[in-house]
């Protein structure tokens, strides 16, 4: 064992498994007061669902065997057979390295809950999940991750998960949002955000964490390591920094929200590259990430007409396969000696461009289809959108019976105002005689 690897990787993999909770407060920042509960509670469940199915069968699929390149096999159900000791070409533990993988396991579904929040019935997602994980996560794992991985053999370059991750929970994002319609119009076109603060206690776990999920990646302490803290630290900055001019320039005002979006699509774009390109092309990579997703979220996104709530397809997917293409673009040897060729810009000639075009676009087709099929077929037993007044209400109350907070907030929408003081009229008797009294002040 190599002792301070192990522990590098005993780290990394706990700060992957805190962006899930630093997601949720992101996601629940983000949403309308009534559905907070539902949406941090819709990312943080994934947790233990997936952490079971991993153990169950997802390890032996994703790396165990292999059937067409496609998929591992089911030879260790429970691990059951698998030497947790054994050391890997990195001189790691299994066990080490399985955790890590398996905390992959959970972020990634939990970043397309951001496009469904406040309109999907709560057990449709948690059986989509199950099976979005067995068809999709674990086969694209295996393509990509695996040595015997058809993608994996053609070449295809995805650090920390570029195709794997960003791009498939990007895609099952939109695909997600367009079958369920988009959502009920609130009168008010001025968007009712829970807790900005939260947006920003949120992005700054998923950058702390997004360290272990990319320099844990090198699976070791080592120079591709390092390579890959330094390239994630300046994508970020550079695509914050990126989308902040860009609100300045068409909005008139430097905004929170846009600066917390941009850092993650920094964070993304970088994701794929991180251990193969230099600062400068980290520096390229985040610039381009923010203006591709700023543009899609702000333009694009209204006229395709897919409600994407959150804009995790706009943040993960625009910026994972722009990511994605443009390892094609920096890729070099000189960073890490285990690539077999450079990017074009490195004298690589246009072949990793073409094999990174490739694999993203069968990651794009793979994952739309199969999405498709998976929700088409949990239709037939149970209904995917929550009826009209669920949604109107709010699914804090209706799905969960909680809410955020228990204070009464005197809305400027007169239904919502009235909706308040009867829940909690009895309460709140003297002030909402006090408020009745005085309103011909109004």
């Amino acid at each position: 064992m190599d002792v301070a690897s192990t522990v590098f990787m005993f780290l990394a993999s706990i700060l992957v498994l805190f962006m899930t909770p630093g997601l949720a407060f992101f996601y629940g920042g983000l949403v309308s007061r009534k559905n907070v509960v539902n949406t941090m509670l819709s990312v943080f469940f994934i947790t233990g669902i997936a952490i079971l199915l991993w153990i169950l069968v997802g390890y032996s699929l994703s790396f165990e065997g292999d059937y067409y390149g496609i998929i591992g096999n089911l030879h260790h159900v429970f691990m059951n057979g698998i030497n947790l000791n054994a050391l890997t070409t990195y001189k790691i533990p299994t066990s080490i390295y399985s955790i890590f993988e398996m905390f992959f396991a959970i972020i990634s579904p939990a970043l397309f809950v951001g496009a469904v929040v406040g309109r999907i019935k709560f057990k449709f997602l948690a059986f989509f999940i199950i099976l979005w994980s067995l068809f999709i996560y674990y086969p694209m794992v295996h393509m990509v991750w695996s040595s015997n991985g058809f993608l994996a053999k053609l070449g295809t370059l995805d650090f920390a998960g570029g195709t794997v991750i960003h791009i498939n929970a990007g895609i099952t994002a939109f695909v997600l949002s367009a079958f369920l319609g988009r959502r009920i119009k609130r009168n008010s076109t001025v968007k009712h955000h829970y807790n900005l603060p939260w947006i920003l206690l949120g992005t700054t776990i998923l950058w702390i964490g997004w360290y272990g999920f990319n320099a844990g990646s090198a699976f070791g302490l080592n120079n591709v390591a390092m390579q890959a803290t330094i390239t994630t630290t300046v994508s970020a900055a550079a695509s914050m920094v990126a989308w902040m001019i860009l609100d300045i320039i068409f909005v008139k005002k430097p905004q929170l929200i846009g600066a917390c979006t941009g850092t993650l699509c920094g964070l993304v774009g970088i994701t794929p590259a991180a251990g193969y390109v230099t600062v400068f092309g980290a520096f390229v990579i985040g610039i381009c990430a923010t203006c591709l997703s700023y543009l899609f979220v702000n333009y694009l996104k209204a006229k395709i007409g897919i409600d994407d709530a959150l804009d995790a397809f706009g943040c993960h997917g625009v910026s994972g396969i722009l990511g994605s293409i443009m390892t094609g673009l920096f890729a070099t040897k000189d960073v890490n000696a285990s690539i077999a060729n450079n990017g074009l810009f490195y004298g690589g000639g246009i072949k990793l461009l073409g094999i990174q075009l490739f694999a993203t676009l069968i990651t794009i087709l793979f994952v739309a289809i199969l999405t498709s099929i998976i929700i088409l077929f949990l239709k037939m037993f149970m209904p995917m959108r929550v009826d009209h007044k669920s949604e109107v209400l709010g699914l804090d109350r209706t799905e969960h019976g909680e809410d955020a907070d228990y204070t009464v907030e005197i809305s400027d929408n007169l239904d919502e105002r009235k909706r308040d003081m009867y829940i909690h009229s009895d309460e709140f008797k003297g002030q909402f005689a006090q408020l009745n009294s005085h309103s011909h002040l109004k």
